[in-house]
Order: C-alpha cells, then sequence, then structure tokens
C-alpha cells in the first residue's frame, strides 16, 4: 500500500508555509523531545488542495468565489407490474455542466446492481436479483454502445483509462457505477442530454427487512436508488468524477437537480413520492380529494383513505391503470412506494416563517400502532429542526410503510416511529446540505445522531443534557478496529456504525464543553445557511466553524476527525500552602483539552477571593478554565494554582460536565472517592462530575 502524504495548512500561519528546522545536532548534546507534541493544524488532502488551487473553496469554509456543481434535469416514465414485481422505466437527464471543464466521460449509479451475483457488497442483501438491465443508452441522440470489446488499447486519462480511440461506448454496466466514454465531451458551461430505457426486479423481502427498498408479496413496493443516475462531478476528486462504488452500506453522494417522474400503476394503488402531485384529480376520487382540502387548516391527523378504502373507484379513481405525475425541483433524489393495501393518514406542519405543508402517511393496517403517533412527531422533527438549523426547504413531506423502516429521501422517508425523527432529521443532511454520505458519513449520520437528543428534549419539554457524551469516547479510543472519521467511510470496517454514526455526537458534545452548546447550534446553522443546496467538504465544514466560534480549532479537528486518540486526564495530586491550592493535572492520552475545575468549599469560613478565570456558581462552588493552549509546550503535566483565599476546599472535580474523552473518570476527582474508583475498575462510570 502506497501511504499518501498530507499537506498541512496552518492557521497560524495563513497559506505561508513555515521554513523547515535544521535536522543537524551539535556533537555530543542530543534533545530531548516533548513529552507529548500536540499537532494544530488541519491536514489537507490532494482533494481540498485542488479546490484551493481553483478558487471553488477557501479558507472562510464558505463556497468559493469560483465554486460550481452540476444540475440534472430528469424526466422519468417508469410501470410497475405488481405480479412479476419488474419495473421498466425509461428518462431522459439534461446534464448542465457549470465546471470550467470539459466532459470526456459520463459516469452513471446503477445501485440495482448492488442485488447482482457478481458485485462487491458490505452488507447481506434480501435476495440476489439480475440487478438492473440496461437495453438503450443515447446522448445527444446518437445511440450508445452498450456491448463494446472487452479489450481496448487504452491511455491513461483524467478520470481512468481511456480508449485511443474513442467510441460513444458504455462500460461496466453490470456493477454499481457504469461509465460511458463520449467522443465529442460535453462542453465546459455547455449541457448533453442522456437518454436511458432500463429494467429490473424489485428484490423481495418476505419476512425481513430490504436494503434501501424491496418488495411484500406483490402487494407493497418501496422503490429507492432505482433509476440510472448520473454521479456528482465536483470540484473535489481529480478529473471530477465521484466513482465510489455502492457497496450497501455508505449511502449517497447526489447532484442538485429537477425530477418529473411519471408512475404507471395499477388503479387502486396508492403512491407516496418525492415531489408535489401535479395530478391529483386524474388519479384520486373527489371524495379523497374532498378529504385532502382541510388538512393544512389544523394539526389533526386526519383519516384520506381507510382501511375499508381499498380498490379502484375508491382509494383512486377508476380503470385499470393510472398515470401518478410527481415534480420535485431541487432535489438531489427521487423514492416512492406504492401498495393497494395502503392506509393514509394526512396532517400539516408549520414551517417557522408561516409556510405550511402537508405531511403525508402511508402504512399497512396490521401497522396501524407503529403509525399512530408518526404525524406528531414528523411535525415536530420539521417544525423543530427548521428552527434549529434553517427552514425546511420543500413544499411536502410523506413517510412510508415497507421493508425499509429506516432510510431517507428528499420529501419522503421510509419509517416507523422508532425512526421517524431520525429520518426526518436527514432532509437537513443530505437533502438540503448536500455532503458526500459516502466518503464523509459523520457529516450525515452523526450530525444527525447529534441533533436527536435534542428534539426528543424539546418535545418533551425539557433541556438536551450533552454532559457525559464527549468523556464516554475515552472508553472506545485505542480499539484497532476503529477508522478515524475522516477515513473514507465506504470502507469503514467492521466499526462502521460507530465511525460514521457515534462518534460525530461526541466530539459535538466536547467542543459545546469548550465553546457552549448553544454557540455550536448558531455556528451549525449559519453553515447550513451557507451550504444550502451546495456540496460541502469537511474541511469546508472545519473552517466555518471554527471561523464562526472565533477559535483556531486546527487541535481539536485534526484529533476528533483524523485520529482515534484521547485526553485520557486526570488529578495527579494537590497540595495546600498559604491559602493557596495547587493541582497537578494530567492529561496521558494525545488529545489535549481545555483545563476545567469544579471546585467546592467549605459551607462557613473566610470569604471566596475572586479569580479572573473563575466563575462562581454559588456560595459554595467555583468553575474554574485554563485554556488548552498550556499544553501546547509539550508537558503532560499542569500546575493550576487556585488562589481562593483560606477558605477550605472539600473537592475538586476534573471535566466536571464530562466532555472530554477520558478511559477512567474517576481520577478526575480529589480527594479520591474509593466508591467511583472501585466503579471505574469495573468499566468506569459515564459521567464522575457529581
Amino acid at each position: 500500500m502506497r501511504v499518501l502524504p498530507f499537506v498541512a495548512l496552518s492557521l497560524a500561519a495563513g497559506l505561508t508555509a513555515a521554513p523547515a528546522p535544521a535536522l543537524a545536532q551539535t556533537p555530543g548534546r542530543t534533545t530531548a523531545p516533548p513529552e507529548r507534541a500536540v499537532r494544530r493544524d488541519i491536514p489537507m488532502t490532494n482533494a481540498i488542495r485542488r479546490a484551493f488551487a481553483a478558487g471553488t473553496r477557501d479558507s472562510t469554509g464558505q463556497p468559493g468565489r469560483r465554486y460550481w456543481q452540476l444540475w440534472v434535469d430528469y424526466t422519468i416514465q417508469a410501470r410497475l407490474d405488481p405480479a412479476p414485481g419488474t419495473i421498466t422505466g425509461r428518462e431522459t437527464v439534461v446534464i448542465h455542466n457549470n465546471s470550467d471543464s470539459a466532459m470526456r466521460s459520463l459516469h452513471l449509479r446503477l445501485d440495482q446492481n448492488v442485488y447482482a451475483p457478481n458485485v462487491p457488497r458490505s452488507r447481506v442483501v434480501p435476495e440476489i436479483t439480475d440487478g438492473m438491465t440496461i437495453s438503450r443508452m443515447a446522448l445527444n441522440g446518437e445511440a450508445v454502445n452498450l456491448t463494446p470489446a472487452l479489450f481496448q488499447v487504452v491511455r491513461r486519462g483524467r478520470d481512468g483509462p481511456v480508449p485511443v480511440q474513442v467510441s460513444l461506448a458504455a462500460f461496466d454496466l453490470d456493477q454499481t457505477v457504469a461509465r460511458v466514454t463520449l467522443p465529442t465531451p460535453i462542453p465546459a458551461h455547455g449541457s448533453g442530454t442522456l437518454e436511458v430505457d432500463w429494467s429490473f426486479r424489485v428484490p423481495r423481502a418476505e419476512g425481513g427487512r430490504g436494503l434501501r427498498m424491496g418488495a411484500w408479496a406483490d402487494s407493497l413496493f418501496q422503490l429507492a436508488q432505482w433509476y440510472p443516475r448520473v454521479a456528482v462531478f465536483d470540484d473535489l476528486r481529480e478529473g471530477g468524477w465521484d466513482t465510489e462504488p455502492y457497496l450497501g452500506s455508505s449511502e449517497f453522494y447526489n447532484n442538485f437537480g429537477r425530477f418529473d417522474v411519471t408512475l404507471d400503476v395499477p388503479a387502486g394503488w396508492l403512491v407516496g413520492a418525492t415531489g408535489v402531485l401535479r395530478n391529483p384529480e386524474q388519479v384520486l376520487t373527489p371524495a379523497v380529494r374532498e378529504r385532502l382540502s382541510p388538512v393544512l387548516e389544523s394539526d389533526s391527523v386526519r383519516s384520506i383513505v381507510g382501511v375499508g378504502e381499498f380498490g379502484a373507484g375508491r382509494a383512486t379513481a377508476a380503470g385499470e391503470r393510472l398515470l401518478w405525475h410527481f415534480v420535485a425541483d431541487t432535489a438531489g433524489d427521487f423514492a416512492w412506494a406504492a401498495s393497494n393495501r395502503f392506509v393514509w393518514d394526512a396532517t400539516r406542519a408549520t414551517i417557522p416563517g408561516g409556510s405550511r405543508i402537508p405531511v403525508n402517511i402511508f402504512y399497512l393496517p396490521g401497522h396501524a400502532e407503529s403509525y399512530a403517533q408518526v404525524g406528531p412527531v414528523t411535525r415536530h422533527a420539521l417544525e423543530f429542526y427548521s428552527g434549529l438549523w434553517m427552514p425546511y426547504a420543500f413544499p411536502t413531506f410523506s413517510v412510508v410503510d415497507g421493508p425499509d423502516t429506516g432510510m431517507e429521501y428528499p420529501m419522503i422517508i421510509f419509517s416507523a416511529i422508532g425512526a421517524a425523527d431520525h429520518e426526518t432529521g436527514h432532509e437537513w443532511w443530505p437533502m438540503m446540505v448536500g455532503n458526500n454520505e459516502t466518503w464523509y458519513g459523520f457529516m450525515d449520520e452523526g450530525f444527525d445522531v447529534y441533533m436527536g437528543p435534542l428534539s426528543a428534549a424539546h418535545r418533551e419539554g425539557r433541556r438536551p443534557n450533552l454532559d457525559g457524551d464527549g468523556q464516554s469516547y475515552g472508553r472506545t479510543s485505542g480499539d484497532e478496529r476503529e477508522a478515524p472519521q475522516m477515513w473514507n467511510a465506504n470502507y469503514g470496517g467492521p466499526m462502521y456504525v460507530f465511525q460514521a454514526y457515534r462518534k460525530a455526537p461526541l466530539m459535538l458534545s466536547m467542543l459545546g464543553g469548550m465553546v457552549g452548546d448553544t454557540a455550536v447550534w448558531r455556528a451549525m446553522s449559519r453553515w447550513a445557511h451557507a451550504w444550502r443546496f451546495k456540496h460541502p467538504s469537511p474541511w469546508d465544514y472545519m473552517f466555518f466553524m471554527q471561523n464562526a466560534l472565533g477559535r483556531d480549532l486546527g487541535w481539536f479537528w485534526y484529533y476528533w476527525l483524523f485520529t482515534t486518540e484521547s485526553v485520557d486526564g486526570s488529578i495527579a495530586q494537590a497540595t495546600t500552602a498559604g491559602g493557596r491550592t495547587t493541582v497537578t493535572v494530567r492529561q496521558d492520552g494525545q488529545m489535549p483539552s481545555p483545563v476545567v475545575l469544579k471546585v467546592r468549599f467549605a459551607p462557613a469560613g473566610p470569604a471566596i477571593r475572586p479569580m479572573r478565570n473563575a466563575v462562581v456558581v454559588d456560595s459554595a462552588t467555583a468553575v474554574v478554565t485554563w485554556p488548552v493552549d498550556v499544553w501546547f509546550g509539550g508537558s503532560r503535566t499542569f500546575q493550576a494554582v487556585l488562589d481562593f483565599g483560606p477558605r477550605r476546599i472539600e473537592r475538586i472535580i476534573l471535566d466536571p460536565g464530562c466532555r472530554f474523552p477520558d478511559r477512567d473518570p474517576s481520577d478526575n476527582v480529589w480527594p479520591r472517592d474509593p466508591a467511583a474508583a472501585q466503579v471505574g475498575a469495573e468499566g468506569g462510570p459515564r459521567c464522575y462530575g457529581g
């Protein structure tokens, strides 16, 4: 394996590289290395260096003056045939190349092929199928060769091998990423029109959970990642194209665009989908349309189609088959579900700013208990996250039942009550803030897990408490199976779930412990607004957040995102002399942190003398803080002097908010607590900050 070097950007020095220190040593003399060399900059990989050089991104963390992104306009017609369980589709995609570079190839995502027998994948699929069949493809009206010669003379191109004699041909149509070579490139700031005909059998998920989608018998179908998608072409990847294979665990990275989709399904089948239904008068009965009309008037959950109203002429308009027409603007994907057994409820959400949107809920009668509170929970999530981050931007929202009960797409989630808040939260990332979840799952799943407890606390009328979360990472740090958050999550390994979902909330707990949780929320809200319907990278997040917070956080991002290190702080000893107490604080981990001491005094005695870096909590308690800078000299110990005067100190607690990663918090208290030490020996308390 060839290890690529990191190139670091020093925040203190801007873009100017400091001269390298001399390597020579004076004969007979050696210089002892520091006990701990603290890295304080943000590593810069080739991807972000390219973007900085091109002016598309910069150290403000906002889109650069030359930022661009692809735009795609999809027109899709698809037919569902329930008996064989097949989807047959035709699409036209207008690809708007807004970059300064010509596209010499196209890359298409054929995610359905993850079910085929010949592809790599990271998860077990519920059924092996033949994958997706591409039967016709054309670019700008010219037919694409779907069966080119397997062996060609090639040369090395910017985005992979390119035939010396370039023809309009498609390769790897049996994989999850296909490539189309273009003899006539799509010019910079130009466009091309791709046409594709395809079909596949929807994988069955009888008695179990589907992977993103699936079918229950011939009566319910969830369709996601179901059509050929143009891969992302951006300013970060060499050659522009994001060609990561779809392996099943990491989800997606999509272009924004417009979707005009017509779905041909049997009459009597209800459809929930991304976008706005444009022809309700053609697919719904007058009675159903009448029940829908007052939905936006109150928070009541209304029955639109009940248990005894299945079939053509009752659940839907009469006829043999119906065409459901949906349109979604500025969306990154399109998903849908259909069933002849759906019950349909509806309510509303009132988005801050005054807009009211319908919330549609489709579920099977036997699952009514699991959907009884979905309306109120999703309403709360839409309204709460709109206030926390930025207003929900779409005109509608749907929740649908089916084999997958934990997936998100623009304006629609596949979920029951259990994951309803979490999946709704994904409408912010990646549906509005289009981060690359395939590579950097923490910016999607991790942020979503972080905000879930905030929503739950608000819904229950209590204050959120993030204490203990950051500290708990100390018990995971050092596990060789853990990949850093900046490691490509597509290859996250046995601790993928921790890397992508669980670590970012712990990181943001520590950040909130340093600057205040509300400051973190305000900064993330500003970041969300800056990157609304754009594609931020982790570096954009890091730079934006530290600028918004007014802190040099290079050290923080380095240790949390690029390593698996922890702080492992402790109070080594405390001595008192002449009205001063000197606390020896030690950090055995590689990650530094501020020194925060909670001091409890005897209830009576001389007046407590104020300290400049202390906050008096009550008549017998103060919290004293020293900045993280005290560790930058390389020492592992720090003498924290408490100069409160002669009032007797009864107890000192290190990291009282329990925000800094610590393997054994029982040594964070002085004098030592034998009971806490015993608990620590048995696995460690979650938080010893009392």
